[in-house]
């Protein structure tokens, strides 16, 4: 499908939108510009913060059915179904979670023409937020998204609440506006994100698709158009209890385990070698960490068994297979020169999610369309670079065979954190890009 111009007779840019800052713009767009207020992207995201759609929780399921009602009454058409929990986890290229659930929902609101050569566009993005940590390293409620200096503050605030509300905005000032599009629009909200994927992937296999996708996960405004890939692994590392004053009479699991941590360690280094150039704003491109770690059931006694969970970072365009067979060498190289291991060898398992990298070109069309938009509204290009953490751009753009980018407010670094927040003039400039983007691509009857 061609992607149409906003205006015949504007400059090309890889057939899409103009290429430069130019006054005239589609029918209504102007208006829909203007309606993207600072105070009007505040109250909706303070509303989306509200809900506390921690991973695998059953508010995930509460924050869907009252965006839907939001869109429903913006006048989109919505889709709002319960995910087959049983057969879409039993899906072969299932990609995996960490939160059990008892439900899940999924929510496509959907708006526009019937032109059947007009691109539809995607704007997906996830609810779903991590939990908080420890309320007491927290300066604000997280639910109450306070604005303080210019920023609003909250649990998802930046990852990805921000982006999800610029992605509703922006579709509601383009219906005040009264804009008639020629093709479609489609906001995807999607749960589970944060443990592998599963809205995105039970989105795919509802049937959803489009000509272009934008997450908008915080890139502070960047184009992002490669992200890198995390595999969720646990080690087993096997001791021989014993009584705490008899030490030497037992096998100490933890160890054992602390030579294996540094085989890690040198696996990483080599990993992180000679990393795509979409990754050198980076020290450390594909870090391969170890967050949990569990020993022994008694403190008197020797430990006789390690627990350990981590990620390993994929690398750009690499297999997960390679990276699965890396790591497993390794560990596999330790026990081989350990007599108790050799006998008692560490087991390595993959669980919880598991991301494959994913990438589109920085020539695709998707990737020109937005960065053109960004250029006519706020006078400069977006840079272009990749990341280090896996997102749903690899489902969008592997399974569903949708050319996705990442374009957002907010800066990674907060997503996460303690007061975590988002710059509320980075919302109104992405929504701007959003509003334009949307007409453009999808063409204004």
């Amino acid at each position: 499908m061609t992607l149409p111009l906003a205006s015949e007779s504007a400059p090309r840019v890889d057939g899409l939108i103009p290429a430069q800052p130019r006054p005239d713009l589609p029918r209504g767009v102007a208006d829909a510009l203007a309606l993207v207020e600072p105070a009007s992207l505040v109250a909706l995201l303070q509303e989306l913060l509200a809900v506390p759609t921690v991973t695998g929780s059953a508010a995930e399921s509460e924050g869907q059915h009252r965006l839907d009602g939001r869109l429903r009454a913006a006048g989109l058409d919505t889709d709002l179904w319960s995910v087959d929990l049983p057969a879409t986890l039993a899906d072969p290229d299932f990609p995996g979670m960490e939160a059990p659930r008892d439900e899940a929902w999924g929510l496509v609101g959907s708006w526009g023409g019937n032109d059947p050569d007009a691109p539809t566009v995607v704007l997906n993005g996830h609810l779903d937020v991590v939990p908080t940590g420890g309320p007491e390293l927290w300066t604000v409620d997280p639910w109450q998204g306070r604005v303080r200096d210019g920023r609003v503050l909250g649990r998802g605030a930046c990852d990805m609440k921000g982006g999800l509300a610029c992605q509703v905005m922006a579709v509601e000032a383009l219906r005040r506006a009264g804009v008639q599009l020629r093709g479609r629009v489609q906001l995807q909200s999607v749960v589970g994100e944060e443990d592998g994927g599963l809205g995105t992937f039970a989105t795919l296999r509802r049937g959803y698709r489009g000509d272009l996708a934008v997450i908008c996960e915080p890139t502070s405004g960047a184009l992002v158009t490669a992200t890198a890939g995390a595999l969720t692994f646990r080690l087993t590392v096997p001791g021989r209890s014993a009584h705490g004053s008899m030490r030497r009479e037992g096998v100490d699991a933890v160890e054992k385990y602390l030579q294996v941590h540094l085989a890690l360690r040198r696996l990483e280094e080599v990993r992180n070698r000679d990393a795509a150039p979409l990754m050198a704003r980076y020290a450390l491109p594909y870090p391969l960490s170890v967050g949990m770690v569990h020993a022994g059931d008694w403190a008197s006694s020797v430990a006789d068994s390690l627990v350990a969970e981590g990620r390993l970072g994929v690398a750009l365009g690499e297999p997960v297979e390679q990276a699965r067979a890396q790591l497993e060498a390794a560990v596999a190289e330790v026990c081989a020169d350990d007599p108790w291991l050799t006998s008692h060898p560490v087991r390595v398992e993959w669980v919880g999610g598991q991301f494959a990298s994913g990438s589109v070109a920085p020539e695709a069309p998707v990737v020109q369309a937005v960065s053109a938009a960004h250029y006519r509204l706020h006078g400069g290009r977006p840079a272009v670079h990749g990341v280090p953490y896996g997102s749903d751009l690899r489902l969008l753009t592997g399974l569903g065979g949708v050319p996705t980018v990442h374009y957002g407010p907010g800066d990674v670094r907060h997503a996460h954190a303690p007061d975590e927040s988002v710059p509320v003039d980075e919302l109104v400039a992405v929504t701007r890009t959003l509003v334009l983007l949307v007409a453009s691509v999808a063409g204004v009857a």
